[in-house]
């Protein structure tokens, strides 16, 4: 079992930054990739961003590139979402979420959420 303790979000103007951060407890962290995960009311969850184990490896959504950069600290066990350049259609809650596994397309814990609201 694994448990995810997103934090950071809040509200912010565009084009403002937030840096969002992910707890997780277990002492095997260091061996999953990590994930994050949008949902904006009305819509349905979107892949955010994604880093691998070593975090030699990393992921972005399009709408993201540029903009986000996702990284990690295996020795506090945090995974990090920075943001740059907020928009306003990148208000949603957002999650983070660990792969046991090791893939980049299946995920198996998922954190309670933080909203991010971007006000033009």
């Amino acid at each position: 079992q694994v448990q995810l303790v997103d934090s950071g979000g809040g509200l912010v103007q565009a084009g403002g930054s937030l840096r969002l951060s992910c707890a997780a407890s277990g002492r095997t962290f260091r061996s999953y990739t990590m994930g994050y995960f949008r949902q904006a009311p009305g819509k349905e969850r979107e892949f955010v961003a994604a880093i691998n184990w070593s975090g030699d490896n990393t992921r972005y959504a399009d709408s993201v590139k540029g903009r986000f950069t996702i990284s990690r600290d295996n020795a506090k066990n945090t995974v990090y979402l920075q943001m740059i350049g907020l928009k306003p259609e990148d208000t949603a809650v957002y999650y983070c979420a660990t792969s046991v596994s090791g893939s980049f397309f299946s995920y198996d814990f998922w954190g309670q959420g933080t909203q991010v609201t971007v006000s033009s």
